[in-house]
This record gives C-alpha cells, structure tokens and sequence, in this order.
C-alpha cells in the first residue's frame, strides 16, 4: 500500500521534476534540517535568479501595526472624543493626518476563526483560510501560511534584503516566528522576513559563544570585535567543557521551541551587527531591557536606526493579558500601544529617509467578545460577531486625509493588497474579494 503524499511534499516533488528537467538542483524537505545541512539551503528554481529592481528612495517605507490581543471598537475607536484608550492613533494618526475605517471586519464563516495568529495571516497573505498546526498539537499555533505573505511578494518585486523586511515579535509568540515565509513554491524561504525578538536574541547570543568564546568586561584583547563593544571594554574568553555543553544544550532547547529560528540563513551580518549593538547596551541578562510590548517598540526604534526597513509589522500582544480577569490589564495595555506608536511616529519624523516617506497602518487581529453575562464582557474572541469586528486607522503619504470615519464595510484581508498597492506589487494569491481599501488611497 502506497503512502499518502502531502501538500507539502508534493509540491517540493513537482517542483523538483521540472527543475531537474531543467537542469537545477534542488534540495529535500527543509522542515527538520539542521544549520549546515544542505537541506538548509532554499530551494533554487530558475525564476529565483531573475535581477530584481531596487526600491527607490521615493517609494514609501510602511509600518503595519499589528493591533495584537484582540481589542473591541469601544476601548479603541467607537467613542473616542472622549474615552478612548489610544489617544495618539486616533487624534493624531487619524483625525490629524489620516483616516479611520470602522467598519472592518474579519470574514464571517464559522471556519474562520477569530484570533491572533490567525487574524495576522488574513492581514499578511490577504487570504481567509483555515489553519492546523504544522505538529499536529491539540491547541497548537503553528501555523505555516498557504499563499505568500506581503514580505515575500514585496521581496519577489525588488531587491530588498531581508533585514529590511522585518516582522517584530513579543518573546512568548514564538509561533507566529512561522509567519516569515509561505510554502508556496514560487516564494518561500528565499523571499523570507527576519524576526526581531528576544527569542532571536538568545539564539545569537548562543551561537556567537559557541564560535568565538564569551564577553567579559576588561580591556579588549584584540581586534577582532565591533567598535562599540571594544568601547564598552569587552574581551572574549574561551568557553570551559561545561560552560560549551551547557550553551549547547540551551540552544538546543531553544531551536526545538522556535523550529524556523534552526535555519542559518536567518542571520546575517546585518543581523549580528544589531545584536552586537543590543548586548553590549543591554547585555544577557533578561533584567535591564524593557519587556511586553515596550519591549516591541524599543526593537522597532532600534531597528528604523540600525536596518532601515522597507516594510516592517510590529506584533503587538499585551491587551490578551485581559484573560488573567483584570480590565485594567487590557486598557493598560491598549495605552501602551497607543505611547509606542507615539515613539515610533517621532523617531520617523526626526529622520530623513523616513520623513513624509513613511505610511502607518494599524489594524487588530481581531475583536472580542461583548458578554454581558460576564464580570468582564470582553474576555475573549470565541468568534461572535463583535469578535470579527475590527478597524484600519490610516496616515501617511499617498492616504487620504478623512475628518469622518469611513462607513462602508471592508475586510481586514484587503490590508494586504493595500499595502501591495503603496509599494507596488500585487497580491496575486489573495482572495478575488480583498482588493485595495480604495477609500484609504489618494
């Protein structure tokens, strides 16, 4: 009896006849391959050595807001004038510079589920879909996304690094790490986003003292590390047996938790450059870095300095706190998302590059629910009605300047072929009905 072929690998089969036929080599199943394997490598298929046009400097740079936790209209933008939670997104980003639309919403199919991993492929690949878990886990996240992600498409158009492509992740969504590429054949991994995230960092701290020893404060011995840490006077110092049998196992442990965090091509010198920067003013040990979603605005700040992104989407999560049954968790953290954006936003006016070049688009992953029944009626997203109910706050070049929030019903997916129309490429897989939001577009 035959054994049944998956998606997946009959795909890559497929794929791997006609390269063949054609004279490339291509390599097998990547899923389990290890740093250094040649299974590591991405497929190489004849379309991928195409030469890409460079994003000009007058195309605009994009910042997804990825409102995370689900949040309900009425914290957010239905009565704002005077309760809102997210005063810098709505009076200035909107009522200043942009425009809101209120009645988005997350397609209504029971197979459609309302939550955050989910809700963030609709906005990436544009596409409702049903997603299982890659390991087959009761309750698992892992989801791979079917179509390609805005990253991929935008990467397949131009010659885009992929430090400048950038998804910034909290460190406990290791999940959502599986968002940076599709395994659709004619994108993947080699159009891949990179993932800032503490997760990330560990990893490359990690891997650094495996290869080339430890940091200990005293006079540099040598030259060979960056400026900034011979400055803050760091040396290297080889690693005892047991100090190496520990790292490695933690970084076993590591990469087991984060499987995509295994491929080796997730680094880069630009990548480790902004590591090295990152230890050596916050150092290893957990206790001087900000953390939550604080955390996720000092990684994108640092990022607009030291990577300059194209396209970057900053996953913001800590309003999903309200499931510990404290409101003021959730309106915190609504508020905390409001001063990152705040931050963000000055740190883009006070660049150049970034200066009247840069578009904000901020949208949830989702609602919540609206039980009154409840001690706290908005707990969680077990797709109701008010769960599929979300918004798209706009501002920035190219964007219409709107004083009345827009009305019309839209869906959260059309984000996608927006933003492939700000920056030029088309969400050729997405679905047929989540076009542009024509309404946000000058």
């Amino acid at each position: 009896m035959s054994t049944p072929i998956d998606r997946r690998r009959f795909l890559q089969t497929s794929a791997g006849l006609g390269a063949l036929a054609a004279g490339v080599s291509i390599s097998a199943d990547r899923r389990d391959a290890r740093p250094g394997d040649p299974a590591a490598e991405p497929l190489v298929f004849p379309w991928n050595d195409r030469v890409l046009p460079p994003y000009k400097s007058y195309q605009p740079r994009v910042i997804l807001i990825r409102f995370g936790g689900g949040v309900r209209r009425q914290e957010t933008i239905a009565d704002s004038e005077r309760s809102t939670y997210c005063p810098f997104i709505y009076h200035e980003l909107y009522r200043n510079k942009g425009i809101l639309l209120r009645n988005v919403e997350i397609e209504n199919n029971p197979k459609i589920v309302t939550s955050h991993g989910e809700g963030t492929l609709y906005i990436l690949t544009g596409k409702y879909d049903e997603f299982k878990d890659v390991h087959g886990r009761p309750l698992g996240n892992r989801f791979e996304p079917k179509v390609p992600t805005i990253f991929e498409y935008l990467r397949g158009a131009y010659d885009i690094p992929t430090h400048q492509a950038l998804i910034v992740n909290g460190e406990d969504r290791i999940d959502e790490d599986y968002f940076t590429f599709s395994n659709d054949p004619h994108y993947g991994v080699r159009y891949r986003s990179t993932v800032l995230s503490l997760h990330r960092f560990k990893t490359f701290v990690l891997r650094d003292e495996l290869a080339h020893g430890k940091l200990v404060a005293g006079s540099p011995t040598g030259t060979d590390l960056p400026r900034w840490l011979r400055a803050r006077q760091y040396r290297r110092v080889p690693l005892t047996d047991q100090e190496r049998r520990t790292r490695r196992e933690e970084l076993i442990r590591l990469e087991v938790r984060g499987d995509r965090v295994r491929d080796a091509q997730a680094s880069s010198p630009e990548l480790d450059a902004f590591w090295d920067r990152w230890r050596s003013y916050y150092g290893t040990s957990g206790f001087v870095n900000p953390r939550g979603d604080r955390l996720l605005t000092t990684l994108s700040l640092w990022a607009l300095r030291y990577l300059r992104p194209k396209l970057m989407m900053i996953n913001y999560q800590d309003p999903d706190y309200v499931h510990w049954g404290n409101p003021h968790f959730y309106t915190r953290a609504i508020s905390i998302i409001d001063e990152g954006v705040r931050e963000i936003s000055n740190a883009v006016q006070a660049d150049e590059e970034y200066r009247d070049n840069t578009v904000f688009l901020v949208v949830p992953d989702c609602g919540r629910d609206s039980n009154r029944c409840m001690p706290i009626p908005y707990q969680h997203h077990f797709n109701t009605r008010s769960a599929r109910e979300v918004f798209v706050i706009a501002a920035g070049p190219g964007i219409v300047h709107a004083t009345t929030p827009v009305d019309r019903k839209a869906q959260q997916a059309s984000v996608a072929a927006s933003i492939g129309r700000m920056m030029g490429f088309k969400t050729r897989l997405a679905d047929p009905g989540a076009g542009p939001l024509q309404e946000i577009h000058a």
